[in-house]
């Protein structure tokens, strides 16, 4: 079994019990059995179809093991609750594969997910599949039928994949063909929208069918975690730890299992609340102080026949015992509390026998909710030295430390011999006193007390007391700490900070030598399995967090390799090749130096023989680390001059860019060529849209020319490029005119400079969506020229003669083929000559515009003479 599977039983969390029931573990002597008896999945009475909340404790904890482990891949961990819901419906409704090769994925469409969901199908469109497809989570492909109308969605989830491709048959994802539709009929009843099939029986809507809308998939996940975390009593399985009290415990939980904030996890109960299928309730204690919060799943109880009457009855119900070991004595024993108090089972509601209601992890801490006031009924028993005994008649709990030497000191004996036992009036144990009855007797509290008149924690004790038991929640830390279980329970708070940020500097570095991520957890819980055998055991070592930091999690490499530890290559789990090279070479060196020792020294005795082989390996070595040093100084004076060099590529570059960004700033002062308009780059905005329209109404003008004008001749080409102008401006002044009238009275006149280049920028796009129309019109009339036609005809008789077509050359599919030959070759040659004659034309524009030459500057002077003068420079002028 691999260290990952043994180092998954030792997760001892409430909200991750039950791991050790999916592997075999070994047990200690006398430890209770993980698997218990679960009730036959059926209704209560026995008749009718199975109720899908009636799960087994085995089944229970396999399919919450698996939505959590799905929650918890780096895909999904940090998504919103749709996507989370989304890709938790899409994986209960895959296939399970019979082999390798068989698909996994299932098929749905997005107005069908929205209702599992209780959103709108724009919703699923727009922002659960795009953010599923964006983090790999899920891969989705539209089916279409013949037609090409989109007809449905096909889904694969990624960790589910991975799951079976790389997690083997243990992973928590890879469920059974069975395990899955029980996990799709759970969450059928819980939030389904309800079926009715044709010839089948009708499938009613889940609890929360009618609850959609915002925070609709935050509810049905929320409901789904709860289930998953309910045993048969239908109490949820509450977190342990302080938590806040105006959020609560209930709180605190659906908080974990969300990942969401407590104040959160306060509104998603109390909206179950008000839908009726949560009940939060809180236990009666015999001083009147609030008790324990309870959060009860009303379906849950409902499915085990439990009736709410049963509930309320454990609500009112006095002092309550937990379920103890057979072996315990005392108060802790079973006799012993059920026959004190005259009830059994757990929270003294359920019958002994029961024991699908009695789901008690391994894990759990055996103790007791003691009761305020016991009367006793059988005699004390002064054998096992527990609390409780040797206390008297009354068999009340005794006082706090210390409260009778507190009276003492006060001088009022009256007082004391009067005050009312702290066992009969006060709190029960746990709680907090509102006021001291040392306070309320005159009593002084020592130095450093606190209210209680006992001494505060500082220091030490503190981080003892904010120490945790359980592992880490983060599920890749809890496999990687595993095998190191009840080392962790051994640290401080602090030092299990230390040590948790150690392993996740380990698992970063491990997931950098070029590992899976997914992988890098079970190579650290093998290696600190591996370290533990080293040692001898957990119970060989006397300092916990010494040997975590500096022996269990650190990598030990034998050699140069980065990915070696211990000689045992990281990356493929085989013996380190480098190390063997590393060995064989000092075997080669050793016995060649003993080879010239006997070559050069014959003769001598053993021991004289041993220690000359040794100086002059001692020699060797010498040399050897003096050569490591000259290299080391080599390769840092290479690699202050790289850095060097590197500091002047960067200074170089840095020149580079501001010499460029200070020529950028003058380009951008100089004015327009066209209109000198000032600080406009050499050319607005304005204008060069006037140039780009210019520039496409000439290609315009040589496109229709390619094919309805002589090419030698240049007045038939300038006369077809006057009539492409001319409906080409025809057409600008259409849109011109579309543009002034969506523009409001004097909008136009309020910036001159805007107007004119929004009037360009219409221009411009008007002749743009011109031109496509032209350059399909010369390409279909050079298809059907000569050189277009003998291309084609070409190509039709190649085709026609393939050895495929020989047999039957003027066969349907022959024919097909050779049609679409001859098109395509149509098609090219037309391209081809459209090319070519556009080329020509250029050419013949470019030697027209050499001939004719620029303007003299005396015809160009009066035009800019006649531009008016911006504002600086007639300042400059006056």
């Amino acid at each position: 079994m691999s260290a990952v599977a043994a180092s998954a039983a030792v997760l001892d969390s409430p909200l991750w019990e039950g791991v050790d029931s999916l592997v075999d573990v070994p047990r200690l002597p006398g430890q209770r059995n993980a698997l218990r008896s679960v009730p036959a999945s059926e209704k209560p009475d026995g008749d009718g179809p199975e109720d899908p909340l009636r799960l087994g404790r085995t089944m229970r904890l396999r399919l919450r093991n698996a939505v959590q482990a799905l929650l918890a891949d780096p895909s999904i961990a940090g998504l919103k609750d749709a996507p989370k819901l989304a890709a938790v419906v899409l994986y209960a409704k895959s296939r399970a594969p019979k082999g390798e090769d068989d698909d996994l994925q299932t098929s749905t469409w997005g107005a069908e997910l929205g209702r599992w969901m209780g959103v709108k199908e724009s919703t699923v469109h727009h922002e659960v599949l795009p953010v599923l497809r964006g983090s790999d989570a899920v891969h989705t492909q539209v089916v279409r039928d013949r037609e090409g109308h989109p007809t449905g969605l096909d889904c694969l989830v990624m960790p589910l994949w991975r799951a079976h491709h790389g997690g083997g048959a243990g992973h928590p994802l890879a469920l059974t063909k069975a395990e899955l539709a029980t996990l799709l009929h759970l969450c059928e009843a819980l939030f389904g929208h309800g079926w009715t099939p044709k010839d089948k029986k009708p499938t009613p809507p889940g609890l929360l069918a009618g609850r959609t809308g915002k925070g609709a998939a935050t509810d049905r996940l929320g409901l789904l975690l709860m289930v998953l975390n309910t045993r048969a009593s239908g109490w949820l399985q509450l977190v342990g730890g302080s938590v806040r009290k105006r959020e609560g415990r209930g709180a605190a939980t659906l908080a974990r299992l969300l990942g969401c904030s407590p104040s959160g996890a306060r509104k998603v109960l109390a909206r179950l609340t008000e839908a009726g299928v949560v009940a939060r309730q809180r236990r009666a204690t015999s001083t009147r102080m609030n008790g324990r919060g309870r959060v009860m799943l009303l379906p849950v109880a409902r499915a085990y026949g439990r009736p709410l009457a049963s509930a309320e009855a454990a609500q009112g119900a006095g002092p309550v015992f937990s379920a103890r070991p057979d072996g315990a004595c005392g108060d802790h024993g079973p006799a012993g509390a059920a026959g004190a108090l005259g009830t059994s089972g757990i929270d003294g509601v359920e019958a002994p026998g029961n024991a699908a209601d009695r789901e008690r992890p391994d894990g759990a801490e055996l103790h007791a909710d003691h009761a305020s006031g016991v009367t006793a009924v059988v005699p004390p028993q002064l054998s096992c030295g527990f609390s409780g005994e040797g206390r008297g008649g009354k068999a009340r709990r005794p006082e706090r430390a210390g409260a009778g030497e507190d009276q003492a000191v006060a001088g009022n004996n009256a007082a004391a011999g009067s005050a009312p036992p702290v066992a009969e009036g006060g709190p029960l144990r746990g709680e907090n006193p509102k006021e001291s009855p040392v306070d309320e007797h005159g009593g002084q509290h020592p130095a450093g007390a606190g209210a209680g008149g006992r001494p505060k924690a500082g220091g030490w004790e503190k981080a003892q007391q904010q120490r945790r038991v359980a592992l880490p929640a983060d599920l890749r830390l809890r496999v990687a700490l595993g095998p190191v279980s009840w080392l962790w329970e051994r640290l401080s708070g602090w030092q299990q900070d230390q040590v948790e940020a150690a392993a996740k500097t380990e698992l970063a570095q491990l997931a950098g030598l070029g590992m899976a991520p997914e992988g890098a957890p079970r190579l650290l819980a093998d290696r600190l399995t591996d370290r533990l055998v080293e040692t001898g055991g957990e119970a060989m070592v006397t300092g916990p967090y010494g040997w975590l930091i500096r022996r269990g999690l650190v990598q030990r490499p034998s050699c140069s390799d980065r990915r070696c530890d211990d000689g045992i290559r990281l990356d493929t789990g085989q013996d380190c090749e480098n190390c063997a090279n590393v060995v064989h070479i000092r075997r080669g060196r050793r016995a060649r130096i003993g080879a010239d020792i006997d070559r050069e020294l014959p003769g001598l005795a053993d021991a004289e023989r041993r220690r000359v082989l040794e100086e002059r390996l001692r020699e060797h070595t010498a040399a050897e680390a003096e050569d490591l040093v000259w290299r080391q100084e080599q390769a840092r004076a290479e690699r202050a001059r790289r850095d060097a060099v590197r500091a002047a590529a960067a200074e170089q570059q840095e020149r580079e860019l501001q010499a460029a960004a200070a020529a950028d700033a003058v380009r951008q002062a100089l004015a327009c060529e066209d209109c000198g308009q000032q600080r406009a780059g050499g050319l607005c905005k304005g204008c060069g849209y006037r140039r780009r329209t210019e520039a496409l109404v000439v290609e315009a003008g040589l496109t229709a020319a390619t094919w309805s004008a002589v090419l030698d001749d240049r007045a038939d080409v300038a006369a077809v490029a006057a009539d492409v102008r001319t409906s080409l401006e025809a057409d600008i002044e259409r849109t011109r005119l579309e543009f002034l009238d969506l523009v409001q009275p004097g909008e136009l006149d309020a910036d001159p400079v805007a107007a004119a280049a929004a009037l360009a920028f219409a221009a411009l796009h008007a002749v743009e969506a011109a031109l496509p129309a032209y350059r399909s019109s010369a390409l279909g009339h050079l298809g059907r020229t000569g050189e277009a036609e003998a291309e084609a005809s070409r190509a039709y008789r190649t085709e026609q003669n393939r050895r495929w077509f020989r047999h039957n050359p003027n066969g349907a599919d022959a024919v097909a083929a050779a049609t679409k030959a001859a098109d395509t070759a149509r098609e090219r040659t037309a391209q081809h000559l459209l090319a070519v004659r556009l080329e020509q034309l250029r050419e013949q524009a470019a030697d027209r515009t050499e001939q004719v030459g620029s303007a003299p500057w005396t015809e160009r002077l009066p035009e800019l003479a006649a531009r008016p003068l911006d504002a600086d420079a007639g300042a400059v002028i006056a």
